[in-house]
């Protein structure tokens, strides 16, 4: 039905993130239909993303310079560090402009069923920088699945040496929400989570 050079575009498609085979052919399609204003910009610009973007030293954002702009940031927080997962946790802490301090991504989470370890992630720099005199505190957002938790409770072991704060993200009812359409996992870790409306503390 197509020539070898719109499969391979479909089949280069289907590999992303939420694109099956016959969303990707529609997003083919689509592209091919728009060359001029969508195919060969967005060829530009993928060209350019795989020149020069990079893998920051540091922390292990993605930037078109290293150390990456967040690490670089005078106005950053040195004291505090935030664990993330990934880069797209690290972004979506960043959109809510609500964290001022640095970042630290792993690259994944310890699972045993995958066979990830904690030599496969970045937890001995992660131990390095935290050694600093400077750091005061280190936050766990890592997310609330077993992997992610299991993976917390790893790195406060692998921490409390040093004498470190170490908290997490607290869990429970998102802003917003209401009780029927939550599931027991997240109004129980709510219960834990509760606090006192005169102190802020239970």
């Amino acid at each position: 039905m197509v020539g070898p050079e719109i499969e391979r575009l479909i089949q280069l498609l289907s590999r992303l993130p939420g694109l099956g085979p016959r969303s990707a052919r529609r997003v083919a399609l689509r592209l091919v239909e728009k060359r001029d204003t969508l195919l060969v910009p967005l060829a530009a610009a993928m060209a350019a993303a795989a020149d020069k973007v990079k893998t920051c030293s540091v922390c292990g954002n993605f930037d078109s310079i290293d150390p990456c702009g967040v690490c670089t940031d005078p106005r950053r927080d040195d004291g505090l560090i935030c664990v993330v997962e990934d880069v797209a946790s690290l972004w979506a802490m960043e959109r809510t402009a609500a964290f001022q301090g640095r970042y630290h991504v792993l690259g994944g989470l310890l699972s045993a069923l995958d066979g990830v370890g904690p030599d496969d992630l970045g937890i001995n720099r992660l131990v390095e920088r935290v050694r600093r005199p400077t750091v005061s505190e280190v936050i766990l957002a890592t997310p609330a699945t077993v992997e992610g938790q299991t993976t917390a409770h790893y790195l406060a072991d692998r921490l409390a040496p040093l004498g470190k704060a170490v908290s997490g993200l607290a869990h429970g009812v998102p802003v917003g929400g209401e009780l029927d359409y939550l599931d027991d996992g997240t109004i129980s870790a709510a219960l834990r989570a509760r606090r006192s409306f005169n102190t802020g503390t239970l």
